[in-house]
């Protein structure tokens, strides 16, 4: 059987640092909707906390580049922030 690793760290309020053996990924968001980025692809998860439904989205670049573009970048950035924003964190 193999070994799995994962490990996650709270950096702030609704911001997660998560370790595994992939890499470094960033979760922001809180019960009931998510947003993690990392490994290549972004994560959007919307649930009813306590009852186990949820519906998950992943997007993924068309292209694989070894390194994000500044567009990507910027993109990432500013959904994070209109995350934040909405949710009142910032």
């Amino acid at each position: 059987m193999p070994f799995r690793f994962r490990r996650s760290f709270r950096i702030a309020p609704g911001v997660r640092l998560n370790l595994s053996k992939r890499g470094l990924s960033t979760s922001v968001g809180g019960r009931g909707a998510h947003v993690t980025v990392g490994h290549g692809r972004t994560r959007a998860t919307v649930g009813v906390p306590g009852s186990g439904i949820s519906y998950t989205t992943t997007t993924t670049p068309r292209r694989r580049s070894p390194h994000a573009t500044w567009g990507q970048r910027l993109i990432g950035a500013a959904v994070v922030l209109a995350f934040l924003w909405w949710f009142g964190w910032l």
